[in-house]
């Protein structure tokens, strides 16, 4: 399940303008008419967008009376964050064998 969820996540943020998007609304929620204002794309592209944030776990939307603000929902980040940094973690350690062996290898040539 979590895997299905991070590929929507990671697809819904493959596009410039949902990344642009999700960085805005990180200042804080904001309506779908707020959010295309600086686009030059109609208003039903930008909630298009929007839906796309939506499936993906990313956005929410509220109501706040005649208003309905776009809500960044951030533990999704923490799912995002987790399987980033298992990986990194992962690549320090190779990186670090890596030195390990040259390391070695320099101490022999010097010895030589």
């Amino acid at each position: 399940m979590d895997g299905d969820r991070l590929s929507r996540v990671f697809a819904a943020l493959a596009d410039p303008t949902r990344r642009d998007i999700v960085a805005r609304l990180s200042a804080g929620d904001a309506t779908v008419g707020e959010l295309a204002e600086p686009y030059q794309v109609s208003l039903q592209a930008v909630s298009k967008h929007i839906r796309v944030l939506e499936d993906a776990g990313l956005v929410t939307r509220g109501r706040d009376a005649q208003r309905r603000p776009c809500h960044l929902e951030a533990e999704v980040f923490d799912l995002m964050t987790g399987w980033i940094e298992r990986y990194r973690r992962q690549a320090e350690e190779r990186f670090s064998r890596l030195d390990a062996v040259l390391k070695d290898l320099d101490n022999e040539e010097g010895a030589a």
